[in-house]
């Protein structure tokens, strides 16, 4: 192991707190709103999934990158975390399916990266303060300039981003002669969420986010998709009317994450943001229809507003998190429709809700 000689480093919080670090990879500014996972694995889905684009994630875990990095391993086609705030970072690896280190990956990808931060001590700030803008620097010296350079950052609150990772045009994906047509709209879908789709005999077309209902129809589907993505959901003007659309026409549709949230939005059910958000493959829901728990993997900033939900007289919750009661999936009780805040492909994370999967097939076969 060669010695590494390394720049200091800060992360600068909106409200003006400081955490000191060193730097990892280039040198410069990346700014995000700052927010913690706590899964022990899985740190290369996490830095690809299309849902963390804008953000500076702090991984919660003491050692990351003592697995390097596998190309197989990504849930779209670069990084899309903003920036990594970590502990220590490991410029080695061990495992024999890696076939590079976590630093060359980054550097690939052209992310700055700080170590040797306390990162017990920045969640436990988050948790009491809430997740806000940040900035990770290089310029240790140059405070007063990044602060105003901060401010000019635009908070997620309002903010739309899935126009920032959706596809440019159509594209398909699986089994041309799969039993099932799918049309997906791409609000920033991870890849696994595809592959489950095809394992389960679909073929998917993938469209833009801002695709009419008519664009996603023409292709005489079996059902209809609305995947994941990064930002708030209420800026989605176009999404929300694909969905009341999909919802007028009685066809079959599956919403996870932000498709959840535009799926309330159509039902005239807000959403909010969070103080900070629920991002880790350790979450606890309960299925309120058959009474089950389920351990999920969850990355979310914003979610539905459970006493609309509860006064709508179209629409169910059948799934809680256990942790703080908020709504983790409904269906719609007058129209072939249902939902999830959490991500059943997990990827990374367990498979207890992959059955969503399956009730979606079975859907699409009434």
């Amino acid at each position: 192991m060669k010695y590494q000689s390394r720049k200091k480093a800060i992360l600068l919080l909106a409200d003006g707190t400081i955490f000191h670090g060193k730097a990892v990879g280039r040198e410069g500014n990346a700014f995000g709103e700052v927010c913690f996972n706590t899964g022990m694995t899985g740190y290369q889905e996490i830095f690809t999934d299309p849902s963390y684009y804008g953000q500076l994630m702090v991984a919660t875990n003491v050692h990351i990158g003592n697995y390097g990095t596998n190309e197989e391993e990504t849930e779209s086609d670069s990084i899309k975390i903003s920036g990594l705030i970590v502990k220590n970072f490991s410029y080695e690896y061990s495992r024999s399916l890696a076939d590079s280190s976590l630093q060359d990956f980054l550097e690939k990808h052209n992310l700055l990266a700080i170590s040797d931060v306390d990162t017990r001590a920045l969640v436990s700030y988050i948790r009491d303060n809430g997740a806000m803008n940040a900035v990770i620097s290089t310029e240790v010296d140059n405070i007063e300039a990044l602060k105003k350079e901060l401010e000019g950052v635009p908070a997620m609150s309002g903010l739309e981003l899935a126009s920032k990772v959706s596809t440019v045009k159509p594209y398909f994906y699986g089994d041309p002669n799969a039993t099932y047509k799918i049309s997906a709209l791409d609000l920033g879908v991870k890849r696994n969420i595809l592959r489950n789709l095809a394992k389960r005999d679909a073929y998917i077309k993938v469209f833009p986010f801002d695709a009419t209902f008519e664009e996603m129809n023409d292709w005489r589907p079996d059902g209809f998709f609305l995947s994941n993505g990064p930002g708030d959901p209420e800026p989605l003007f176009q999404a929300i009317n694909t969905a009341k659309e999909i919802l007028n026409n009685n066809k079959p549709l599956f919403g996870i994450c932000l498709g959840h949230q535009v799926i309330a939005l159509a039902n005239g059910i807000s959403t909010y943001k969070m103080h900070n958000g629920h991002r880790g493959i350790n979450h606890p829901v309960k299925n309120l229809t058959t009474g089950s728990g389920e351990i999920t993997s969850q990355n979310h900033g914003f979610a539905i507003n459970k006493e609309e939900a509860e006064k709508n007289k179209d629409v169910e919750i059948t799934h809680v998190h256990l942790n703080d009661n908020t709504v983790a999936g409904i269906r719609m009780k007058n129209k072939n429709c249902f939902s999830v805040q959490y991500h059943p492909e997990a990827s990374p994370g367990p498979n207890d809700s992959l059955y969503l999967f399956d009730q979606f097939i079975d859907n699409m076969k009434k």
